[in-house]
């Protein structure tokens, strides 16, 4: 089984990251304080689904006393929805269902009273996508669901909700997670796994995960897989998954602080012609120069990017901030920003960033 599903949280004290959402859904759990429809808005692989299945299995947790908000994990509904098999949890994927015929079918099964459980439980999944007369047809239910019947919607496209449906739910909005947390939670993976591995393997894989709990997971995945003697290593993630490490971003930043563009040049090229993506390598360096930017404001700064350096490569950091003209740092991110928009259609892939180093350095 894939990390992410094997490693699926079970409790809401196994979420990482969404503190705000897990406490508010714990409280109303606690007091009993529960509404008939719930929106989960937010990125890709931060946790919609996973904490929309622990909603239901708390609400139809046959262990679950007064005043808590865990699930037992042991019951027979607990299984039931752990394995996939639950008759009162029924899961929607709106971008495949997404006609007014799947939402009548849908009406049709509310009215009968849950086979086995207290509440009949339903997840539509990127609810964003039905169509305007199923949507339509599904506000008529949300303004007067039975009592034994909750929706919990899940979308990546807030936005495109009508209003009238967010006016009928309440709304969670979920966020990326940080450099740290993403760490934590591979740190804690590896861990049962019983595999070492380089810290700054890890560092690699979380920061090119982009803030997806289930994109560095499966990420991950990989890099076990390829590992030797169950060790994970910065310089096997690197090659293998085309990624470049921290090194040769601050070695990159430093050239242009200095308007060395030969060198910078000639860097950008040795990576090249080591198979690294390059659209990955520019993302690092725009991360690391807006760290630059940040630390010119504020060399104090909480930014999550600057508190995942170690010591060594903070003290880098701060070196670059105070040698790179605010001036040329604003420069040198719009021109990057450009090559970015440039490189995925250049023909040949290094231009964009040369040119943009000639303008950096001139």
């Amino acid at each position: 089984m894939v990390l992410y599903r094997k490693y699926r949280p079970q409790k809401f004290s196994e979420v990482v990251g969404q503190e705000h959402i897990v406490k508010t859904l714990t409280n109303a759990l606690k007091r009993d304080i529960l509404a008939h429809g719930y929106l989960f808005a937010g990125p890709h692989g931060t946790g919609k689904t996973t904490l929309a299945r622990l909603l239901a299995k708390s609400l139809n947790c046959q262990n679950r006393k007064t005043g808590q908000a865990e699930p037992c994990c042991k019951c027979d509904s607990c299984l039931e929805i752990k394995e996939g098999k639950a008759i009162d949890l029924i899961e929607i994927d709106a971008a495949s269902n997404r006609g007014i015929d799947d939402i009548r079918e849908l009406k049709e099964g509310i009215g009968f009273a849950p086979a086995k459980s207290k509440y009949k439980v339903f997840i539509i999944d990127e609810c964003h996508q039905l169509s305007k007369e199923a949507a339509n047809a599904l506000l008529k239910t949300l303004e007067e669901p039975p009592s034994h019947a909750i929706f919990i919607m899940a979308t990546t496209e807030l936005h495109k909700m009508i209003a009238t449906i967010l006016s009928r739910c309440q709304t969670f909005v979920f966020h990326k997670l940080t450099q740290v947390e993403l760490l934590g939670l591979l740190e804690t993976t590896l861990k049962k796994e019983g595999i070492k591995y380089e810290k700054e393997a890890l560092e690699m894989l979380c920061f090119s995960s982009h803030g997806a709990a289930r994109d560095a997971q499966t990420l991950l995945d990989q890099a076990m897989t390829l590992a030797a003697d169950k060790l994970i290593t910065k310089e096997e993630v690197k090659t293998i998954l085309g990624l470049t490490d921290k090194k040769a971003v601050f070695e990159f930043l430093s050239f242009l602080s200095k308007k060395e563009k030969k060198e910078a040049l000639e860097l950008v090229n040795k990576i090249y012609f080591e198979g690294i993506d390059l659209a990955e390598f520019l993302s690092y360096i725009l991360a690391y120069l807006r760290l630059i930017l940040i630390l010119q404001i504020d060399d104090q700064t909480q930014a999550p990017l600057f508190l995942a350096l170690n010591q060594e490569e903070k003290e880098m950091a701060l070196k670059i901030s105070q040698e790179f003209e605010e001036k040329r740092v604003k420069l040198a991110l719009e021109a990057l920003l450009s090559a970015e928009n440039k490189i995925k259609f250049a023909s040949i892939p290094q231009l964009p960033i040369e040119l943009s180093i000639l303008d950096i350095c001139q």
